[in-house]
C-alpha cells in the first residue's frame, strides 16, 4: 500500500502493614530505595533524580484499553496490592509513523494508559501544596509518548520560576485514539474522540490524587505542544474537561481546527472495509477489535506517512461539541488565562522530514517541489481537514506572486515562509478573539540558532524550526531513539531559564510574570497589543510588526478562519 508522505520487591509482613497504617502521600515508612506515595489505586515507589526532584513513572491512570475496551470510554484502573514500581516509563502506544527523529520506536503496545509525575514536594499539607502542570505530548496525535520529557527544571521552577509539580502523560494515537464508525458510535458510550478522553481520564486522575504528590488539584494547567496543544484546545473546549483545569498553554499553537465527524465517519468506513470489516452492525464492531494492533498500524501509515484513514480530533457534538473557531468567536469554552504561540520557522520540520527520508543525494527542496506543493496546497478545500469551502480559483497564482522564488535564497527558505505565515497569522487571528475575554499572552519563539535533534543533513538549515523549542522546557529532550541530544550552551541555558519560569509562574498564578505583574512580558490586550519575543534577548513584539512579518495583510484574504 502507498500513503501521502508526511511534509510535514518489598517484603511482606510488617512493612506491608506499615503501608497499611500510613497516610495518603507520606514517604515510605520502612526501609526503601525510593519515595513511595499512595494512590487510590495503590502504592507506587518512584525514585529521587539528580535534580532532586522525585519521580513516579507509568501509573495506570486508566484500564488497559485491550480486547472489549478497544474504542471504549477509558475505564478505571484495576487496584493493585504491595508496592508498584515506579522507576521505568511505560509502553509507548501503537504508532508507525515517527515523523523522521521525532518519535519511536514504532510499537504496538495498546495497553499503554500511562501517566508519570515529577515533584519534589511529596506529602506537603494542603496549605502547602504546588500548582499542577499536565502536560501532553506532541506528535500530530498519531506518535510520540510521555517517555522523553524530563520535566524535572520544570518542577524545580528553574532558578527564577515557581517550583511545580508536574504530569507527563501517554494517550491513544491514531486510528486507536481518534476513529469514528457507525458501528462503535452507536454502541451507547462517548466514541470518536478517545485520545481526548483518555487525556480528561489523566485530569481526574490528578483531582483524585495529586495531593498525595504535593500538587494542588484546585491549581492545575494543562499545556502541550503541536498536537498537544491541539489537544489542550479540545479540552478547554470540551464541556466534559470544565471545572478539571483552571489554565491553559499552546506551545506552537493555538491555531488548530479540527474536521467534522462526517468526515472521521467516512474515514473509518474506509479503514474498516480496508481492514476486512465491513458493514455498520454490531459484527462490524465485533470484527474490528478482533484484529490485532500491527493489523490496525497497518492501515495507520508508515515510517514516514499517514494512512488516508488517519483523522485526530473531531467535532463530534459531544466531547468537542464546536469546532474551535466558533467557540473562540462566541464564547463556548470555558474561559481562563491562556498563554500560546509559535516558533519562527514552523514549516521547516516538515521540510525536514522530507529530506530525511529521500536517501542520497539528500535535498531539502527543489524549485520544481516548491511549485508542486504550493499547488497541491491551494487547488484543493480550504475548510478544516480538507472540506469545503475550496480555494477561489487564482489563488496558487496569487500565493506564488507573493512568494517568488527570485525573493528568497533556496527554495527551502521561501517554502518556510510561504508554509509558516499561514499558521502565524492564524494564531495571530485566535489571540484577538481570545483578549477581550481571557487574561491571554502570546509570543513567537524567534531564536534561529538552536541546536537541532535530527542528524545533520547536507542541504537542510532547521533555522527555530518546529519542535526546536521543546529542549528549552525538558533538558535534552531529543524526540524518539535515533534523536540526537544536545546540551544547551550557557546564552541558551539562560533562556531556557526565562521560559521555564514563564511557563511555571503561569502556571501558578495566570501570568507569566508573576502575580499582578505586567513586564516584562506584556498581557496581549488593547488597540496596539504586543506578544513576546523569545530569543536570547527577549523583548515585546508588537502585533503589527508581528504581522508584517508573517505577511498577514496578504493571508487575511486568503484564508478560511
Amino acid at each position: 500500500m502507498k500513503f501521502r508522505s508526511v511534509s510535514l520487591s518489598v517484603t511482606c509482613g510488617a512493612v506491608l502493614a506499615a503501608f497499611a497504617a500510613a497516610p495518603a502521600g507520606a514517604a515510605h515508612p520502612a526501609q526503601d530505595s525510593g519515595p513511595a506515595v499512595r494512590t487510590g489505586d495503590g502504592w507506587v515507589r518512584g525514585f529521587t533524580n539528580d535534580a532532586g526532584v522525585d519521580e513516579f513513572l507509568a501509573i495506570p491512570y486508566a484500564a488497559p484499553p485491550v480486547g472489549s475496551l478497544r474504542w471504549q470510554p477509558p475505564q478505571a484502573p484495576q487496584p493493585w496490592g504491595g508496592v508498584r514500581d515506579a522507576t521505568e516509563y511505560g509502553n509507548l502506544c501503537a504508532q508507525v509513523t515517527t515523523l523522521g527523529v521525532f518519535a519511536g520506536p514504532a510499537s504496538v503496545h495498546e495497553d499503554c494508559l500511562f501517566l508519570n509525575v515529577f515533584s519534589n514536594n511529596v506529602g506537603a499539607p494542603a496549605g502547602k501544596r504546588r500548582p499542577v502542570l499536565l502536560w501532553i505530548h506532541g506528535g500530530g496525535n498519531v506518535d510520540g509518548a510521555s517517555n522523553d520529557y524530563d520535566a524535572s527544571k520544570l518542577a524545580t521552577g528553574g532558578p527564577n520560576g515557581s517550583a511545580t509539580v508536574v504530569v507527563t502523560v501517554n494517550y491513544r494515537l491514531g486510528l486507536f485514539g481518534f476513529l469514528s464508525h457507525p458501528a462503535l458510535d452507536a454502541e451507547g458510550h462517548l466514541s470518536a474522540n478517545y485520545g481526548i478522553l483518555d487525556l480528561q481520564a489523566a485530569l481526574r486522575w490528578v483531582q483524585r490524587n495529586i495531593g498525595a504528590f504535593g500538587g494542588d488539584p484546585s491549581n492545575v494547567t494543562v499545556g502541550g505542544q503541536s498536537a498537544g496543544a491541539s489537544d489542550t484546545g479540545a479540552n478547554v473546549i470540551s464541556p466534559l474537561a470544565a471545572g478539571l483545569f483552571q489554565r491553559a498553554i499552546f506551545q506552537s499553537s493555538p491555531t488548530s481546527t479540527y474536521p467534522p465527524l462526517s468526515v472521521g465517519t467516512q474515514r473509518g468506513l474506509g479503514f474498516a472495509a480496508a481492514a476486512g470489516c465491513p458493514g455498520t452492525d454490531a459484527a462490524a464492531a465485533s470484527c474490528l477489535r478482533k484484529l490485532t494492533t500491527q493489523e490496525v498500524l497497518q492501515w495507520q501509515g508508515t515510517a514516514n506517512a499517514n494512512g488516508p484513514y488517519v483523522t485526530g480530533p473531531m467535532v463530534d457534538g459531544t466531547i468537542i461539541p464546536v469546532s474551535p473557531e466558533v467557540a473562540w468567536t462566541t464564547g463556548r469554552y470555558t474561559h481562563m488565562p491562556v498563554l500560546g504561540g509559535i516558533v519562527h520557522d514552523e514549516a521547516n520540520f516538515g521540510i525536514g522530514i522530507t529530506e530525511y527520508f529521500s536517501g542520497p543525494p539528500q535535498v531539502a527542496m527543489t524549485a520544481d517541489q516548491y511549485t508542486a506543493n504550493i499547488t497541491r496546497i491551494y487547488s484543493g478545500n480550504a475548510g478544516p481537514g480538507g472540506t469545503p469551502p475550496a480555494y477561489p480559483a487564482g489563488t496558487v497564482d496569487a500565493v506564488l506572486a507573493h512568494y517568488p522564488l527570485a525573493n528568497y535564497s533556496s527554495p527551502q527558505t521561501a517554502y518556510d515562509y510561504v508554509a509558516t505565515d499561514p499558521g502565524a497569522c492564524r494564531a495571530l487571528h485566535v489571540d484577538k478573539l481570545w483578549a477581550p475575554a481571557v487574561p491571554t499572552y502570546a509570543y513567537e519563539f524567534d531564536y534561529r540558532q538552536a541546536p537541532y535533534y535530527f542528524p545533520p543533513m547536507p542541504d537542510f538549515k532547521p533555522l527555530a524550526a518546529h519542535t526546536i523549542d521543546i529542549q528549552f522546557y525538558f533538558p535534552l529532550w531529543h524526540g524518539g531513539v535515533l534523536g540526537v541530544a544536545h546540551k544547551l550552551n550557557p546564552k541558551e541555558q539562560a533562556l531556557s531559564d526565562q521560559l521555564v519560569a514563564a511557563w511555571t509562574l503561569f502556571a501558578r498564578d495566570g501570568n507569566p510574570n508573576g502575580a499582578g505583574s505586567d513586564s516584562p512580558w506584556p498581557r496581549f490586550q488593547g488597540a496596539s497589543p504586543r506578544l513576546w519575543s523569545q530569543n536570547l534577548q527577549s523583548k515585546p513584539l508588537a502585533a503589527s510588526a508581528y504581522a508584517a512579518r508573517h505577511q498577514c495583510d496578504f493571508w487575511d484574504t486568503i484564508l478560511v478562519y
